[in-house]
C-alpha cells in the first residue's frame, strides 16, 4: 500500500510500505476513502517530536475490510469514522468513551511508530469496538473526516470554557480547531466572540461567520485589543487554539476575573512560565487537555446532521494522497488560503 511517510523535519514523501495486518483480535482494518491534514501535523513537520519512519495521519474515515474474531460492534464493509485518540477499549475509561483517561495511557494515530496513521490506503484500528463509530446519516464522509478529531477538538474547548448565554469570549488562532471553537461558542450562546488571528483570509473567514476579526499584528499586541473590546474587563472565556507559549500567555492575561481559559492548542512543552500570581489573584480556571473525541459524538452527530455546523466548510484543498509531499508544503506556508487538506487515497 501507499502512506505519507515523516523522514524528517520538512520531508514527507508517499512510499510504498507492506500492508497492515489485524492488530489483535480487538482490531480492524480500515480502507480509508477520505483523510486530512491536521495542523497538529506540523509539529511533526517541523521537527518538534515524532521519529522518522511515521506514517503520519489521524484524522481519516472509510471501510472495515478485515475483522479481529473479538470485535463485536463491526462487521465487513462496514463504513466507520476512526476517534484519532485511543486507548486500550477495555478500562472503564474506555468504556466510558474517554480514551485520554486510559489506564495504560492514550494514543494519537500517525504520532509515533507504533500507531501507523491514516494517510495511507490501509490502517490497523485496534480497540475498534471503542475506536470507531458507524457513518451516521446523513453525515458525509467529508464531514465524518472532521469528527474524528479537530470539529470535536473545537467544540471540547469550548465546553471547557464555561460559556454561559451572553458572554463574550475570544478564541485565539482561527485554524480549522480555532474556527470549530469559536462555532462551538456560538452555538452555547455566546454574544460575541473575538477571533483572533494574524492571517486576513482566516480573519475575514470568522468575520463571515459572525464573529468579531481582531488582527494581532496591527501592533496593539493580542491581549490590549482584547481589553480594548471588553471595555478593559477582558473576555469572560477564552480558548486557545494555537498551542504556543505566547498564545498562552495571552489567553491567562486577556481572561476577566472569574473568567475561564481552555487550551485546546496542542502544546508538549515542560517548562511553561505559568503565571500563577495573576492566575491566584484573579480566580481564574484554566484548562487543558487532549480532547477525547468519542466523548463529543453523541452531541455532535446531531449538529452536523441536522446542518447546525457545517464542518466540511473549513476544506479549501482536496488533493491526491500522492500530493502528499506539496499538500504539507502548501499548509505549512499557509498559501492559496489554505485551512484545510484533504487527501484522497485512491489517487
Amino acid at each position: 500500500m501507499r502512506a505519507a511517510i515523516l523522514n524528517g523535519p520538512g520531508d514527507v514523501n508517499v512510499e510504498t510500505v507492506p500492508d497492515p495486518g489485524l492488530a489483535d483480535s480487538t482490531s480492524v482494518v480500515v480502507e480509508v476513502s477520505h483523510t486530512a491534514i491536521c495542523g497538529s501535523d506540523l509539529h511533526l513537520y517541523h521537527g518538534l517530536h515524532g521519529s522518522p519512519g511515521i506514517h503520519l495521519g489521524h484524522e481519516f474515515v472509510g471501510r472495515v475490510v478485515a475483522v479481529g474474531d473479538d470485535v463485536r460492534t463491526l462487521t465487513l464493509d462496514d463504513r466507520v469514522l476512526v476517534s484519532a485518540v485511543i486507548g486500550c477499549g477495555r478500562c472503564a475509561q474506555c468504556l466510558g468513551r474517554n480514551p485520554v483517561r486510559c489506564t495504560s495511557g492514550p494514543r494519537v494515530f500517525g504520532n509515533g511508530l507504533d500507531l501507523p496513521g491514516g494517510q495511507a490506503e490501509l490502517v490497523a484500528v485496534p480497540a475498534a469496538d471503542t475506536s470507531c463509530r458507524l457513518l451516521p446519516h446523513p453525515v458525509t464522509p467529508e464531514q465524518a473526516v472532521m469528527l474524528t478529531d479537530i470539529l470535536p477538538t473545537g467544540y471540547y474547548g469550548a465546553r471547557n470554557a464555561d460559556i454561559r448565554p451572553g458572554d463574550t469570549v475570544a478564541v485565539l488562532g482561527l485554524g480549522p480547531v480555532g474556527i470549530f471553537a469559536l462555532q462551538s461558542a456560538q452555538v452555547m450562546g455566546a454574544a460575541r466572540v473575538l477571533a483572533v488571528d494574524t492571517v486576513p483570509e482566516r480573519l475575514a473567514h470568522a468575520e463571515r461567520l459572525g464573529a468579531i476579526p481582531v488582527d494581532a499584528t496591527d501592533g496593539a499586541g493580542t491581549v490590549a485589543a482584547i481589553l480594548d473590546h471588553t471595555a478593559g474587563r477582558g473576555a469572560d472565556s477564552v480558548i486557545e487554539a494555537v498551542g504556543i507559549d505566547q498564545t498562552i500567555s495571552d489567553a491567562l492575561y486577556a481572561t476577566r476575573a472569574g473568567g475561564t481559559v481552555s487550551v485546546i492548542g496542542a502544546n508538549l512543552g515542560m517548562e511553561f512560565a505559568f503565571p500563577m500570581g495573576l492566575a491566584f489573584l484573579r480566580d481564574l480556571t484554566f484548562r487543558i487537555g487532549l480532547c477525547p473525541v468519542q466523548s463529543t459524538w453523541d452531541e455532535l452527530i446531531p449538529l452536523v446532521a441536522t446542518g447546525r455546523l457545517a464542518p466540511e466548510q473549513v476544506v479549501t484543498h482536496r488533493m491526491a494522497l500522492s500530493d502528499a509531499t506539496e499538500a504539507y508544503r502548501l499548509f505549512e506556508a499557509r498559501e492559496d488560503g489554505v485551512l484545510k487538506v484533504l487527501l484522497d487515497p485512491t489517487r
